[in-house]
């Protein structure tokens, strides 16, 4: 097992892509913080992973509230002693034209994406500094690294997403702890089913565009971060992984 006893925070951890994460680094022996705004969702996941004997905690987070971080972070600790790994899953878009978007979806859209990240970051290094160790995985898209239509602020948080992960990779180096990114493209979540209902024509358009013909699962993303939250990317650092099905190459 990859993870063995490793204490891992996975936020938007109740569905889609977040369940998968919670789900594969329990496999691999991790005791996850399923951590996420509907408590129900984590209270589901959790059960999952217990019920495949492994251990996990869910919690009710709003990542767009530092107090509510900060009571995730010492539910955590009080619990399991340590954080290992911090995987920031959390997200939130709404895709239409930017001349057609107002500010309070802009909010929305950064507080949930970036200044969640900023958040969760700025409470748990600490900690992995003070015990030596700690691998971050932020989720951006790749939306973030080479922009979409209708997603406009979103690809600017995500955007914001990969440079501060790179410039936290670079500061926390010293100190042994690996920052990477995890870019999906389109995938097969409850998130896209939203976006889909007010946007039927996209699934197809974009299964078209994949290379691999189909959208990708919650699991393909999983199987990347899992490798990021492993000790066998112990030499990696600062990098964005693009798991896209070959949508975008560059």
């Amino acid at each position: 097992m990859r993870l063995r006893d490793k204490v891992v925070i996975v936020t938007g951890g109740g569905r889609g892509i977040g369940e998968a994460i919670c789900k594969k680094l329990a496999d691999e022996g991790a005791r996850v913080v399923v951590a996420d705004l509907i408590l129900e969702n984590a209270a589901s996941t959790a059960e999952a992973i217990a019920s495949r004997g492994g251990q996990a905690l869910a919690v009710k987070v709003d990542v767009t509230k530092r107090v509510d971080v900060e009571a995730m972070v010492e539910q955590a600790k009080s619990t399991y002693g340590r954080i290992d790994v911090l995987v920031n899953n959390a997200g939130w878009d709404k895709v239409e034209p930017f001349l057609d978007s107002d500010e309070e979806t802009w909010d929305k859209v950064i507080s949930i994406n970036l200044k969640g990240v900023l958040y969760t970051c700025k409470l748990v290094l600490p900690l992995m500094i003070e015990q030596g160790y700690g691998k971050v995985v932020n989720i951006s898209s790749d939306a973030g690294r080479v922009g979409s239509s209708g997603e406009a602020v979103y690809s600017a948080a995500k955007g914001g997403v990969i440079a501060f992960s790179k410039t936290l990779a670079r500061e926390m180096a010293r100190y042994k702890i690996n920052v990477n990114v995890v870019c999906p493209g389109p995938a097969n979540t409850p998130l896209f089913e939203e976006i889909t209902s007010y946007n039927p024509k996209i699934s197809t358009a974009l299964e078209k565009a994949i290379p691999f013909r189909r959208l990708a699962e919650p699991m393909d993303i999983a199987n990347a971060v899992c490798y990021f939250a492993s000790d066998e990317a112990s030499y990696v650092t600062g990098q964005t992984l693009s798991v896209s099905g070959g949508l975008t190459m560059a």
